[in-house]
């Protein structure tokens, strides 16, 4: 029987790497596309040394329509596509909107038009539960009203949903699932791939690592007087492999013919709010690590705390997270100290 092709947009970064894994682990044929704006093609000698098999890669830019078209004439095959490719850090997006609305959305575009013409019916889309706001109820299942977004990064994801949604609707004979998910972190248990952050990390957990290995002089924690038991924000943290595993079921859902409309909403989460705090302890614990952490003033446009209702995602996808808060901060700690060793 032919494999299915899968194409991976941004397939050599921190979740992409991961999800590449599972699809390969999962008997899948993955092609990797990737401008590398973010991410090294190191990373694919590394899945290959997971997987025992080397992803195909093409480096180029989604943005760019002519080299995407270029690529899918190649690869005339391809079944389904899992988009992770975009800009990503929410703080870079408050000063340079245009890069990220053009960067996002024109690639996601491009991507629906050529699937459109060339007849390919799967896709699925990395988003993201920036699109709540601070929401008015937890935990957070999918019928939560989408909140207006706190920086250019989140409303790429609420735009790109939006033009996913209006583009299923006319059946155009492409179906879409869009997986809203939490707050990913850990790294593969063979500390090969990992979350590796260009200057300066804005997510917490590498952070903790590059701290306790002394790359960083200190850890602020951002305000100890919300409204939560230890004062500290709340977050859903979700190991990456697991995260990954549930892209690999969404495709199956859609290849398999199993999704109940052209287009899906799941969010994926724990189902279990940790403290900034609890999580700085489930490291040192760990680790054996002591971490040099200050409590400092809020950082503006924090969400004071989230979770997930993943209960739709347990019962349609029957996906749910398997690891520990302990066990994602080991093998975030574990890839630290491998990819140290290689510079």
């Amino acid at each position: 029987m032919r494999k299915n092709k899968i194409l991976v947009t941004g397939g050599t970064g921190y979740i992409g790497s991961h999800t590449a894994v599972e699809l390969m682990e999962e008997g899948f044929d993955v092609v990797i596309a990737d401008n590398l704006y973010n991410s090294e093609a190191v990373v694919i000698d590394r899945i290959a040394s997971i997987t025992g098999k080397k992803p195909a890669l093409s480096v180029f830019d989604l943005c760019d329509r002519e080299k995407l078209d270029a690529f899918l004439d190649e690869h005339g095959d391809i079944s389904g596509i899992i988009h992770f490719a975009a800009y990503k850090a929410v703080g870079e997006s408050v000063h340079k909107p245009l890069e990220y609305y053009r960067n996002n959305l024109v690639s996601l575009m491009n991507l629906l038009d050529a699937m459109k013409k060339r007849g390919i019916p799967h896709f699925v889309f990395s988003s993201s539960c920036t699109v709540y706001g601070q929401p008015d109820k937890l935990p957070v299942s999918e019928d939560a009203p989408v909140k207006p977004a706190m920086s250019p990064y989140g409303n790429t994801k609420q735009i790109g949903e939006e033009i996913i949604r209006d583009t299923m609707s006319v059946g155009e004979g492409i179906n879409a699932i869009s997986l809203r998910y939490f707050n990913p972190i850990g790294a593969h248990p063979s500390a090969l791939i990992g979350e590796l952050p260009r200057g300066v990390p804005e997510n917490l957990v590498p952070f903790i690592t590059q701290t306790a290995y002394g790359l960083r002089k200190e850890l602020k924690v951002f305000g100890n007087d919300y409204n939560t038991p230890d004062g500290s924000c709340i977050r859903d943290y979700l190991h990456v492999v697991d995260l990954a595993k549930a892209h690999v079921t969404a495709v199956k859902r859609l290849l398999e013919g199993k999704n109940k409309a052209s287009y899906e909403v799941f969010n994926l989460g724990t189902g279990k709010g940790v403290s900034v705090l609890e999580a700085i302890r489930s490291f040192e614990r760990v680790s054996g690590v002591s971490l040099n952490y200050r409590i400092t003033d809020r950082r503006e446009g924090d969400i004071e705390q989230i979770w997930a209702d993943p209960s739709y995602a347990n019962k349609e996808l029957g996906w749910r997270t398997v690891s520990t808060l302990d066990e994602a901060m080991l093998t975030a700690w574990e890839w630290e100290k491998y990819i140290r060793k290689q510079q």
